[in-house]
């Protein structure tokens, strides 16, 4: 699956996971994706999407 939103291009971030005796490792936060058939310029496309996109009506999600 693309770490990536087709609608807002949203990408997984980067940053460090601090222990409680604050060493610092690296980790990534990925975004909520979810593949999902919607409407686009009137065809109906299988599009991977966040959550947040979903949830704000940016995208018509097709129910089959």
């Amino acid at each position: 699956m693309s770490m990536k939103c087709e609608i807002c291009n949203k990408t997984s971030q980067t940053g460090f996971k601090v222990s409680h005796s604050m060493r610092h490792t690296k980790r990534r936060w990925e975004p909520n994706l979810q593949k999902v058939r919607a409407e686009i310029n009137g065809t109906v496309k299988r599009v991977n999407v966040c959550t947040r996109c979903l949830r704000s009506n940016k995208v018509k999600k097709v129910v089959s």
